[in-house]
């Protein structure tokens, strides 16, 4: 019988940019998902007082990241992310869902506690996932459609631009059916159209203004990258 021969894995030169911003999408993904149960009350010029999700700014995080993927690695590996990530979404459900349900040992933290903070109710789960597939795929599109009609040029207007559209799309989203179509089908407390608005306007107000302050981060990261490239060093995994 010949002797079995083990064969080496092809090498893969994956970028760690690339490694890095992938890593950094799905960690504030998820964390926006498992910190959104607290409500944060912010005050904002004008608005005033404003109610938003404690996952607002780790979820803000995620259009850095992509757009940044977008810019140094193209759109088909970030709508590889997206749509990945997405699937992460429902392996997060589902490991807390299960860990909810085992039995809590002696001395543990109060089951119904943990229960209340980590097991999101089905409404916001819902608005979540369906703002979060359309919105993340739409900043891919408009931020390659604007590159595209610029030659290349002016970062910080397809950053602005995709991230701002997509906000938008996703406050949208996640609050009309969170609390608007959800509950018109018995899932969830439904809450007053002007509550609903308002939620939407202080929601968007304050992600549009996170989206301004991370223009020149998302500079700063795409720049580096480049610069390391260009000066030779470092730059895939098996480096």
């Amino acid at each position: 019988m010949a002797a079995e021969t083990a064969t080496e894995p092809r090498r893969l030169r994956v970028p760690v940019a690339a490694i890095l911003l992938t890593a950094l999408f799905v960690t504030a993904l998820v964390t926006a998902q498992v910190i959104s149960a607290k409500l944060l009350v912010l005050a904002l010029p004008v608005l005033g007082a404003v109610t938003a999700p404690g996952g607002t700014l780790a979820y803000a995080v995620t259009f850095f990241a992509s757009d940044c993927l977008s810019e140094l690695y193209g759109k088909r590996y970030t709508r590889a992310v997206v749509n990945v990530a997405f699937g992460m979404n429902f392996v997060l459900l589902a490991l807390v869902w299960v860990t909810i349900g085992l039995p809590a040992a002696r001395g543990s933290v109060d089951p119904d506690a943990f229960r209340t903070v980590l097991g999101l109710s089905t409404n916001v789960v819902a608005g979540s996932l369906a703002a979060y597939v359309v919105s993340q795929n739409w900043d891919v599109i408009v931020f390659h459609r604007i590159r595209e009609a610029t030659d290349g040029a002016s970062l910080w207007l397809r950053n602005l631009g995709s991230t701002a559209t997509s906000q938008l799309l996703d406050t949208v989203i996640f609050t009309v059916v969170a609390f608007l179509l959800a509950p018109a089908v018995g899932v969830g407390p439904s809450l007053p159209l002007g509550v609903v608005g308002s939620l939407i306007l202080g929601q968007y107000v304050l992600k549009l203004l996170i989206a301004l302050v991370d223009t020149p981060f998302v500079y700063a990261a795409v720049g580096a990258v480049r610069r390391r490239a260009a000066a030779g060093g470092p730059t895939t995994a098996d480096s």
